[in-house]
């Protein structure tokens, strides 16, 4: 009678050697890492520096950390005494969050038509590619002609529109790549039982698409409010935002340097927070499609 051992303790050490190596891994990789991190971010850490010192410090030793640490910056910044900063913030909010969900109306219905319906088949999704690696300076003139005939000039609802469209191909694409990977057979199950296209999408599709919805908000989101090249060309006052609101801060008599530093620190909290909070469906949302198999 022959015996057999179990299999479990042999597959347990298989996986012993490739622990110990990550137990092991070499301290100067982690400081190397630690310092690349470290340089990159080197500009924001002197603004978030900057924006503490007082006026005196500043002028005194710009490069050095500041003896006496003050929140004036911030005060004189979210007061609006010197510029209406919260307006141009509050703009940034409602550009950024109005493109997202003007993509999301279009991009989800219109990327379920292409991918399942073969609307236009595999033409418009390269067309939209194409789209995509245009440079936006192209529509810039367009845009600013357009706006100025219809009276949409420095409005909030422009630059909503304008944003949605330079991202609408991004979010295509992304949204066609987790579709692909969804099993068609879902789908059918659902069209038997009698469910008719729109109730698939919103009720089967939809809830599966949720990584990839995550990180398309988080894109559009991100890349709306660091737009610069359209809000300086297609806003004046009413709907700058503070990509532009930022450098009102430069006067003829000098720069704010403690004012500009708060303002940039403060623009920099709402996406580093959001991407933050959408880390995790953004990495699964942006993987799916990138393996086939």
């Amino acid at each position: 009678m022959t015996t057999t051992t179990p299999c479990a303790p042999a597959t347990a050490s298989a996986y012993r050697p490739l622990r110990a190596r990550k137990q092991r891994r070499p301290w100067w990789k982690t400081a190397v890492v630690l310092l690349i991190g470290l340089i990159i971010n080197l500009p924001l850490l002197s603004a978030v520096l900057t924006s503490f010192k007082s006026d005196a410090d500043i002028s005194r030793s710009p490069l050095t950390v500041g003896l006496h640490f003050t929140l004036d910056h911030y005060r004189n910044v979210l007061t609006g005494t010197t510029y209406d900063f919260p307006k141009y913030f509050m703009n940034s909010v409602l550009i950024s969050l109005g493109a997202v969900v003007i993509i999301l109306v279009l991009a989800v219905p219109g990327t379920y038509a292409i991918i399942r319906l073969g609307f236009g088949e595999k033409h418009l999704l390269r067309a939209v590619s194409s789209l995509r690696l245009m440079p936006a300076i192209f529509f810039a003139i367009p845009f600013f002609l357009l706006y100025n005939s219809l009276g949409l000039y420095d409005t909030v609802g422009s630059l909503m529109l304008v944003n949605a469209f330079l991202n609408l191909p991004l979010a295509i694409l992304v949204l066609a790549g987790a579709l692909r990977e969804l099993p068609i057979e879902i789908e059918e199950a659902a069209f038997v039982d009698g469910a008719g296209t729109y109730r698939t999408l919103f009720s089967i599709v939809l809830p599966l698409l949720a990584p990839a919805l995550v990180a398309v908000s988080v894109l559009v989101f991100l890349f709306s409010w660091s737009d610069y090249l359209f809000a300086v060309i297609l806003s004046s006052s009413n709907a700058t935002p503070v990509t532009v609101g930022a450098g009102n801060f430069i006067t003829s008599t000098g720069i704010l340097w403690g004012d500009i530093s708060a303002a940039t620190v403060l623009s920099v909290l709402p996406p580093l927070c959001f991407a933050l909070f959408a880390q995790r469906y953004l990495v699964s949302g942006l993987s799916v499609g990138a393996v086939k198999g």
